[in-house]
């Protein structure tokens, strides 16, 4: 079976550089906190172009300790996508503020600043924008929206790193910018991982007390903190990776290049519009067969996903709350997304064996 993404290859390519690492690691002891990972946080601070670049527990908790350290809370409303994995909501939960979902751009997926500013009103705080896929969305609208609203913008870019705007790395162009390394990751390591990225530096202070609960000198606390600290044994994974990072972007948009030229006239193809470096996390297209396809791609052997077949305001735990919104844009590209096989080792004969399959259908 062609899977959605083959890490096995990617570790075999890898495997001289990350044994040898991990075992010093394991020698060394210094398994909380160690050298690996204030190593990562400064190699991908300046990867990223940022000041601070302070690792945590995972994705989800990047999103959560952002939100608390800019000071989002109870009677807060904060605005994001309904498009997107449930932690970028679950994250504004955790705060005690309240999500308020805009529509999306049915070509880039990302928010619609136009849907965004209907959303604005008095308790609203902050926007929390999605690059999603690997798209970046379009920041300099909405920080446009955010300076005159005086709103906080704030990137989840749990999809996104390497990705870029004007040469500045998605993650470098708010207050503070969100990664996940999950496995499946542009950049991942072999279990959890995040990360909060910002120029500001009371932000990064708080961050770092947040994340050891709450305590920025040992056993002193100066706030009800968590337990939220990126594995020592991953950092030495991810600054393995880092190394290749770009090349393994290069790789994805070459795959997403040969896909969109076979099949431009059969789906409907990522849009790129230019703002920036796409670095296809996924590769999405939209069909009226998604079904068929997905049908198709199986019997063939091949892998495929729908991220997401519901939309955030349709799932139940939002359900009651959000019952009479209606999100045209978001819940039309739900009903038609599909994603196919991207990674970076992918092979030729591969992607045209997902393309013929996808094309034999029509």
């Amino acid at each position: 079976m062609l899977p959605m993404v083959d890490l096995k290859i990617q570790y075999q390519k890898l495997k001289k550089e990350i044994d040898k690492d991990i075992l010093n690691a394991l020698t060394n002891t210094q398994f909380i906190l160690g050298p690996n990972v204030s190593d990562f946080e400064n190699e991908a601070a300046s990867y990223l172009g940022v000041k601070h670049a302070i690792s945590v527990a995972n994705g989800t908790e990047a999103l959560h300790l952002a939100l608390l350290a800019a000071g989002i809370g109870s009677g807060d409303e904060v605005i994001t996508s309904a498009f997107t994995f449930i932690a970028t909501a679950e994250a504004i939960n955790y705060t005690g503020a309240k999500v308020k979902f805009a529509d999306i751009d049915d070509k880039t997926f990302n928010l619609k600043v136009s849907e965004v500013e209907k959303c604005i009103n008095k308790k609203t705080k902050a926007i929390l924008a999605v690059h999603l896929f690997g798209q970046p969305a379009d920041i300099d609208k909405l920080q446009q929206l955010c300076d005159k609203y005086n709103l906080i913008l704030i990137e989840d870019a749990a999809q996104s790193f390497g990705a870029s705007i004007n040469n500045q790395q998605t993650g470098s162009l708010s207050l503070a910018g969100c990664f996940s390394f999950f496995p499946s990751k542009n950049l991942g390591c072999y279990g959890d991982g995040g990360m909060v990225t910002t120029n500001d530096n009371d932000i990064a202070k708080s961050i770092k007390s947040l994340r050891n609960h709450g305590s920025s000198e040992r056993y002193h606390h100066h706030k009800i903190g968590y337990n939220s600290r990126l594995d020592e044994l991953q950092a030495v994974i991810l600054r393995i990776k880092l190394k290749y990072i770009d090349r393994y972007n290069a790789n994805r948009r070459r795959v997403a290049k040969i896909y969109t030229e076979n099949l431009k006239d059969v789906v409907i193809t990522p849009f790129e519009d230019n703002l920036g470096t796409h670095v296809y996390h996924q590769y999405t297209i939209l069909s009226d067969n998604r079904d068929l396809i997905a049908k198709a791609l199986n019997k063939n052997q091949i892998s495929s996903a729908i991220y997401y077949p519901i939309p955030l305001h349709k799932q139940d735990v939002y359900q009651n709350e959000f019952k009479d919104l209606i999100l045209k844009s978001t819940e039309s590209v739900a009903k038609k997304c599909i994603s196919l096989p991207i990674f970076p080792e992918l092979k030729d004969e591969q992607i045209y064996k997902v393309i013929n399959t996808i094309k034999s259908i029509f």
